[in-house]
């Protein structure tokens, strides 16, 4: 560890690995409120997010675990759960008038067509301006859940059409 009088300490969330200043920076300069995506083992999270200078103020939050009152009975992570979520989520932060979003998913890797990704296709789906690149986003097939069985392909869909009424 550096000593003497000039070296200065890293902030005590960057020296956790837990926050990028720079990224988090360049968020917060659009103005515009973050889409903040979290999966954990069994869950998926997102809170739609406003910086204010007080700390950061929670607009809307969803979670997986909602997924159950629409009759989802799947893993609550895997690809078509993450879409759903994205997709609920995207309902309730236009209920609650929030039109667009920046994504942010945090200190993971993006992987082009997985789970972060499905959250996102979710939430543009459903209506909120989000920016990305189509190049990203898995194909329907995989959102469907048919690579993972017809039974989770069925499951998708009932529950897909009782979240379109979501109001």
């Amino acid at each position: 560890m550096g000593e003497g009088p000039r070296y200065r300490m890293n902030l005590r969330r960057r020296r956790e690995g837990k926050t990028d200043y720079r990224q988090r920076l360049r968020m917060l300069k659009s103005g515009k409120p973050r889409a903040c995506v979290r999966i954990s083992n069994k869950h998926v999270r997102i809170q739609f997010i406003k910086y204010v200078p007080e700390g950061d103020e929670v607009l809307s939050a969803t979670s997986s675990l909602e997924l159950d009152d629409f009759g989802w009975d799947g893993y609550s992570n895997n690809i078509p759960a993450s879409y759903l979520v994205g997709y609920l989520a995207g309902k309730k932060a236009l209920k609650d008038g929030i039109g667009e979003a920046v994504l942010d998913i945090g200190l993971n890797h993006p992987h082009p067509g997985g789970r972060f990704f499905s959250v996102l296709k979710g939430m543009v789906d459903a209506g909120v301006d989000i920016p990305h690149g189509s190049e990203v986003l898995p194909d329907g097939s995989r959102l469907k859940g048919e690579h993972i069985s017809d039974e989770v392909s069925k499951n998708f869909e009932e529950v897909k059409t009782k979240l379109e009424d979501y109001s």
